[in-house]
């Protein structure tokens, strides 16, 4: 017997968190084994979910549970503008820690090359999933407003 569509959308769902937490839990698990004062686990966390999460929505949108639910679009576009700012605000903020600590707060007390290679790694994948959940949630809103689009002109997701 074949599952319904909500069945299987729900199943990708999980699917694609179970997929975002083992990405996090991979990127985050040497920050955890060789940072001992790092101060933004939680934004760190949050750059990397909404990154993949995002992303996932602006091009798999016809796939997921969002496709169908008009209001539920319209909601999120008007609800990512402040979200984008917040994730601005968060990123300034660690590059404000950076040039101001300098990057041996992040690790703590090591030798010189390990020192380098942990906060270059750490530094290098805070840019990368910050940048990349900004830009995510800046396309977020505007792929919801051409979804919602096409959905009541065109008959269509």
């Amino acid at each position: 017997m074949a599952a319904s569509r909500t069945q299987l959308l729900f199943r990708f769902e999980l699917l694609w968190w179970l997929l975002t937490t083992l990405v996090a839990a991979g990127v985050l698990l040497p920050v955890f084994t060789f940072s001992t004062g790092f101060p933004f686990y939680a934004d760190n966390l949050i750059f990397i979910v909404t990154f993949i999460t995002l992303s996932r929505y602006i091009f798999l949108l016809p796939h997921t549970f969002l496709a169908g639910r008009q209001y539920l679009k319209i909601t999120l576009f008007f609800l990512s503008i402040p979200f984008i700012f917040f994730l601005v605000q968060q990123l300034n903020g660690f590059q404000t820690y950076m040039d101001e600590n300098g990057q041996e707060a992040l690790v703590g007390e090591m030798s010189y090359e390990k020192t380098n290679a942990i906060a270059g790694y750490i530094r290098s994948e805070m840019l990368l999933f910050g940048v990349g959940s900004i830009i995510s949630a800046v396309l977020f809103p505007i792929r919801m407003l051409i979804s919602v689009w096409r959905r009541r002109n065109l008959g269509k997701e």
